[in-house]
């Protein structure tokens, strides 16, 4: 199972999801963790500005921006709408 950190930025965004969002993202995480390549997940590699990011779906807008630092350890960057975080 992967190892994950988090970001002051992650952390942040993640005080002002809304409840429900929050547990959502405890259910697609669990997921994450156990398998990132689960295709519900949507997980693809970002380019330009984001290029070495990660990104993975939360819900239909909520995506989640990540880092892997290495092998089994990743770094949570942000998380919000596709606006918020692109």
């Amino acid at each position: 199972m992967l190892k994950a950190l988090y970001h002051k930025d992650f952390k942040k965004d993640f005080t002002i999801l809304s409840e429900n969002m929050k547990k959502r993202f405890a259910e697609r995480f669990l997921i994450f963790l156990k398998n990132p390549t689960e295709p519900i997940l949507r997980d693809h590699s970002l380019v330009g500005d984001l290029s070495g990011k990660r990104a993975f779906s939360v819900s239909g807008d909520i995506r989640v921006i990540y880092r892997v630092l290495h092998k089994g350890t990743i770094l949570l960057l942000r998380i919000g709408t596709h606006n918020q975080v692109y």
